[in-house]
C-alpha cells in the first residue's frame, strides 16, 4: 500500500494517476478501449465485415500458427500501446493482462496450452528499452489465468529492422533466420501460445511458429493486445 502511495498507478488511457485509487484504469476511460467483437477472422482474429470466415489476408496466404485472437481494435489503443512499448509504462501490463484473461480466457482455456511464450526482443533493443513489452504482457496474462510463462524458449538472434514501414515481402525477408530456440527441451511442450502486443500481418508470429513446429511442437496459437481491421 505504501509503495502505491509513493508510486501511484497511471491510467493506460489518459496516463494520469488512476482515479479512484486502487483501480488499474480510470473508470471513465474504460469505455474508450474497444474490444474486438464478432465477426472476426477465424484464423488471425481481426475484426471483419460480412459472412466470410477469413479476412482477405488469411484467404490469400497460409499462416504457420494454428489460430490467433486479439483483444482491442488498434485505433482505440494506439496511444496507450506507444507509451507501453516505448515510454516505460510497464505498469500498464497489469491491467492489460487482466483484460486479456477476461476476454480471451475462454479461447485460451480451450486451447489448454502447456506454456505462454512472449515474442522476444533482440538483446540490443532489450538493453536500450529496458524491458520486453511482450514479456510483461505474458507474465500478467499468466498470473491472471495461472499459466506458466517461458521467456527463454525463443530468442531473437538478428536485430531486425522496424517492420511498420515494410511491405509483406520485405517483412518476410527481414525476419529470415531472425529467431532460434534458446533451450534444448522444447519437446517438453506440445501446445504453445505466443504472446505479443500488436498483430499486423502475422509475419513475426508465422516465423516463430514455423521454428517451434520444426522442433516438434504440435500446435502454436497466438494472442495479442491489439490489431487492425481485416476486410
Amino acid at each position: 500500500m505504501i509503495w502505491k502511495l509513493l508510486f501511484p498507478t497511471r491510467c493506460p488511457v489518459c496516463d494520469r494517476i488512476v482515479k479512484p485509487f486502487g483501480e488499474k484504469i480510470c473508470l471513465e476511460c474504460l469505455p474508450k478501449l474497444r474490444t474486438v467483437t464478432p465477426p472476426w477472422c477465424m484464423k488471425c482474429g481481426k475484426k471483419i465485415q460480412g459472412d466470410e470466415e477469413l479476412c482477405m489476408d488469411c484467404r490469400g496466404r497460409k499462416h504457420m500458427f494454428d489460430r490467433a485472437r486479439t483483444l482491442y481494435e488498434y485505433g482505440t489503443a494506439a496511444p496507450s500501446l506507444y507509451r507501453f512499448k516505448y515510454k516505460g509504462r510497464q505498469e500498464y501490463a497489469d491491467f492489460y493482462g487482466e483484460e486479456m484473461g477476461k476476454y480471451l480466457g475462454e479461447f485460451i482455456r480451450r486451447v489448454s496450452p502447456d506454456v505462454l511464450v512472449p515474442v522476444p526482443l533482440h538483446r540490443k533493443k532489450l538493453k536500450s528499452r529496458g524491458y520486453n513489452q511482450a514479456a510483461c504482457l505474458a507474465r500478467a496474462l499468466g498470473k491472471s489465468l495461472n499459466l506458466p510463462v517461458d521467456e527463454k524458449l525463443v530468442k531473437r538472434i538478428r536485430n531486425t529492422a522496424p517492420m511498420k514501414r515494410l511491405n509483406p515481402t520485405e517483412r518476410q525477408n527481414n525476419l529470415k533466420k531472425a529467431f532460434n530456440i534458446g533451450r534444448n527441451d522444447v519437446k517438453l511442450y506440445d501446445r504453445i501460445i505466443l504472446v505479443d502486443d500488436i498483430y499486423t500481418t502475422g509475419t513475426t508470429l508465422d516465423e516463430i511458429s514455423a521454428l517451434l513446429k520444426s522442433y516438434g511442437v504440435s500446435e502454436v496459437y497466438c494472442v495479442t493486445l491489439a490489431c487492425g481491421a481485416g476486410l
